[in-house]
């Protein structure tokens, strides 16, 4: 499959008013931003577009990410940053509300679904939440599948299997949730991308509009799929974990494809 032809990319880049930013893989790359990035969003800026950054990564907390972004000289508020973490905690209050929930997490999304009036408890809980937990242990492992067993609802942010690092893929969300279903029988309802709520949330804090709000990102599944199933664009950007070659035997097609942030810099310089 070829890349996008260029008139294409800059119809696409114009009509777009707001760009949702994946971050590993799109924006940088462990701790080492890509080539390019930082610039592209001062060409969105001068152009009058708006930016928002997205990570299904809920192991960390939105504080944690702009702390990182700002180490890269990229310094962005409170409302350009959202995790699936946040996602879940506008589900739980939305959906279910006053609802208590048994909380698979990192310290730091523990204390931002408590920040949010999340209702955590240790035990008998309405909801089993599954986060990207770098915390796990087989304690929280066993709980989780007693409660769901006994009847509690079964919640996930997000379905990543693998998360990239510097040296390799380590389990995710989505492989925790594996074992969890494995042993249970049960499956989880997933909120973060490639999910409805996700689009809902980003639209509700943004005042965006569907038809001109881009998802970009570096995987067709969740990035890319979040914007072609739910009305938006979908951009694949090819500086993480898809390559050009993946495109023939994916269901999920962008709207552009890129090589980088740089390029679509350069061509948004050139509008």
């Amino acid at each position: 499959m070829e890349v996008t032809c260029l008139a294409e990319k800059r119809r696409l880049l114009e009509e777009t008013e707001l760009f949702v930013l994946d971050m590993d893989g799109t924006f940088y790359l462990g701790e080492q931003i890509l080539p390019g990035a930082l610039e592209f969003l001062k060409e969105a800026e001068k152009k009058g577009k708006r930016y928002l950054f997205f990570t299904n990564n809920s192991s960390k907390s939105p504080k944690l990410y702009m702390e990182k972004l700002a180490r890269m000289d990229c310094v962005i508020g409170r409302n350009q940053i959202m995790t699936s973490g946040d996602v879940m905690i506008e589900f739980l209050k939305s959906e279910r509300p006053g609802k208590s929930v048994y909380l698979v997490g990192t310290p730091a999304l523990e204390a931002t679904f408590l920040e949010g009036g999340i209702w955590l408890v240790k035990e008998t809980p309405d909801i089993v939440v599954i986060g990207f937990d770098l915390t796990l242990t087989y304690e929280k492992l066993e709980r989780a599948c007693t409660f769901i067993r006994n009847g509690a609802e079964f919640l996930a942010t997000h379905l990543d299997i693998n998360c990239p690092t510097e040296d390799g893929f380590i389990p995710d969300c989505g492989a925790m949730c594996a074992a969890i279903s494995l042993s249970t029988g049960k499956q989880p309802r997933y909120v973060g991308k490639p999910f409805a709520e996700t689009v809902e949330m980003v639209l509700q804090v943004t005042g965006g509009k569907r038809e001109t709000t881009a998802f970009v990102g570096d995987r067709l599944y969740t990035d890319v799929a979040t914007g072609v199933k739910n009305g938006a664009k979908g951009f694949l950007v090819l500086t993480g974990e898809t390559k050009l070659s993946d495109l023939e035997q994916s269901e999920v097609k962008p709207d552009a494809v890129f090589s980088s942030l740089g390029e679509m810099g350069e061509i948004l310089r050139e509008l």
